[in-house]
């Protein structure tokens, strides 16, 4: 498997279980793309997110039904309770060529761990083998990384400033490398993007100042 950001605007995930593991699942993909949930019951979280539900059991559906019901999706999740029934919506996704997650077994791909912000995403996947490494990695770059956000308007700023300098690429790529670990610069972050701007101004593209925050 190799990871990619995919744009689902536009598009229809359809998610077969309303428990807890398909509210996870629901709660991934909602705002980001057109999702449908299909079960006997649902989990009060639906109540919260920005999907569409419809009362259904998959164990009353032929093969033909269950596969009306898959056909022109995107995405298919299967996380009922039933390890056949998950399994048998994986069979119909590839025999339409419907991409498909399966929450107890096999599938064409993994949800990873997601760290956002509002200027980068991150995602973390052990393959399914421990989420709980997923989720300590994303946790710790969320408590590490308080002021990611800020570092990469930050950066995408003094890039464009190293550009109107006569400076080679190598020369760029080390200041840019440096600011990243520059103990001040991360601490004027916390006051803003502009406060550290500043401090690189005076650090690396004109004259330096002392260490310390």
């Amino acid at each position: 498997m190799i990871p990619l950001m995919l744009d689902l605007s536009g598009r229809t995930v359809r998610i077969f279980g309303g428990g807890g593991v398909g509210a996870r699942k629901a709660a991934f993909f909602a705002g980001e793309a057109a999702v449908q949930v299909f079960s006997r019951s649902f989990s009060s979280r639906f109540s919260t997110l920005p999907v569409t539900t419809e009362i259904l059991d998959v164990e009353h559906l032929d093969d033909k039904a269950l596969g009306d019901l898959i056909r022109g999706a995107f995405l298919v999740v299967a996380a009922t309770s039933s390890h056949d029934q998950n399994d048998r919506i994986g069979r119909i996704c590839r025999e339409l060529g419907v991409l498909f997650n399966n929450a107890d077994g096999e599938g064409d791909l993994m949800l990873p761990a997601v760290v956002r912000g509002e200027q980068y995403l991150i995602a973390v996947s052990t393959r399914g083998s421990s989420p709980a490494v997923a989720r300590f990695v994303r946790e710790t770059i969320e408590r590490e990384l308080p002021s990611l956000d800020r570092m990469v308007l930050l950066q995408r700023e003094i890039r464009a400033a190293l550009r109107q300098l006569s400076l080679s690429s190598d020369e760029r790529r080390h200041i840019l490398s440096a600011i990243l670990r520059d103990p001040a610069v991360n601490c004027a972050l916390n006051s803003g993007v502009d406060e550290a701007a500043a401090v690189v101004q005076a650090r690396y593209l004109q004259v330096r100042s002392p260490d310390g925050c």
